[in-house]
């Protein structure tokens, strides 16, 4: 589905633009905004004709997958972006948006990728429109910093999730429990880090491009508002980063928790051992049946081989348990 808004350089609130008639509404003193979501080929293909986007672009527009980055053409820029959140199996959900830009244009593709829906746009508007009638330009990077900015912050409603979902593993490790904890979610959410790291990481190579400006099109109003994003980047590339320490720290330590309580069983198993180990020894010496064993003749032979098992049973199951192996 195409939509298009047209915004006129000092007059307030915007036009509806006809998607068929994208090559006469750009004109001098305007700002045209298209949006596609769901796109079909032949909707990239109509617009990339109307603005002249570079083949290599467009294709990219068609096929979603791409990775986060900053490409720059003749008179036109394409940013690739993606729009995570975290699915109940510990699963990343990816969906990407594109923006095209250009002197006066702005062009956003928003797919619809692993079951999650194509990234909301009508927020990012709303304050694109605030910021024109504050600053009094329509300048295309006010546009550009509001998507970039809704996406971060999305961002960071992933990492307190997975912050949640750590808690939950530290209870799981730490459980006072004789069962050993399961490793299968902490190796989930590991790879869920993984590859939210490949995701954001480009993301601050992209925003420190825009604030070279490598796209002369953003002005310096827009600007500042860019490196308040590249400040939130940096600040989820930290958290990311400590919650990939902690995660491991709590793999090393469920490892740990495992391993005692591994040892604190073949403790007790050879301590059992042990004690029937000694009962066995008394009672297969007189269980030998030879006739000239002299202790077979004792009229009380018979209760003092049964007090010997239970005093050697005695004995050393006290001491097993004082050193803490029962």
């Amino acid at each position: 589905m195409i939509r298009a808004w047209r915004y006129v350089e000092g007059e307030p609130g915007r036009e509806e633009v006809d998607p068929s008639t994208l090559d006469a509404a750009r004109e001098p003193g305007t700002f045209l905004w298209v949006d596609i979501e769901h796109p079909e080929a032949a909707e990239v293909d109509e617009v990339a004709r109307s603005f002249r986007i570079h083949d290599i672009a467009a294709e990219d527009l068609a096929h979603a997958g791409q990775r986060t980055k900053l490409e720059n053409y003749a008179d036109h820029h394409h940013v690739a972006l993606h729009d995570i959140a975290l699915g109940g199996e510990g699963v990343l959900l990816d969906g990407e948006i594109d923006l095209v830009f250009g002197a006066g244009w702005l062009l956003t593709v928003r797919h619809n990728r692993d079951g999650i829906d194509a990234v909301p746009i009508e927020d990012a508007v709303a304050r694109f429109e605030r910021q024109r009638i504050q600053h009094g330009s329509s300048d295309e990077g006010f546009a550009i910093w509001t998507i970039l900015d809704d996406v971060v912050d999305r961002y960071f409603v992933l990492l307190d999730a997975v912050d949640e979902r750590l808690d939950n593993i530290e209870e799981t490790v730490f459980a006072p429990s004789t069962a050993d904890p399961r490793p299968q979610a902490a190796f989930a959410l590991r790879r869920v880090l993984v590859l939210f790291r490949r995701i954001v990481s480009p993301l601050r190579e992209v925003v420190s491009a825009l604030l070279r400006r490598e796209a002369p099109e953003v002005g310096d109003a827009a600007l500042v508002h860019l490196q308040d994003v590249y400040d939130h980047v940096l600040r989820a590339l930290d958290l990311l980063e400590s919650q990939r320490e902690l995660l491991s720290g709590l793999l090393e330590a469920q490892l740990s928790v495992a391993s005692m309580r591994m040892n604190r069983v073949m403790k007790a198993t050879s301590s059992w051992g042990a004690i029937l180990v000694v009962n066995t020894l008394v009672a297969g010496v007189y269980g030998m049946n030879f006739r000239h064993m002299p202790e077979l003749d004792w009229y009380l032979g018979y209760p003092l081989s049964l007090g010997l098992m239970v005093i050697a049973t005695v004995w050393l199951y006290l001491m097993f348990r004082r050193r803490d192996w029962l």
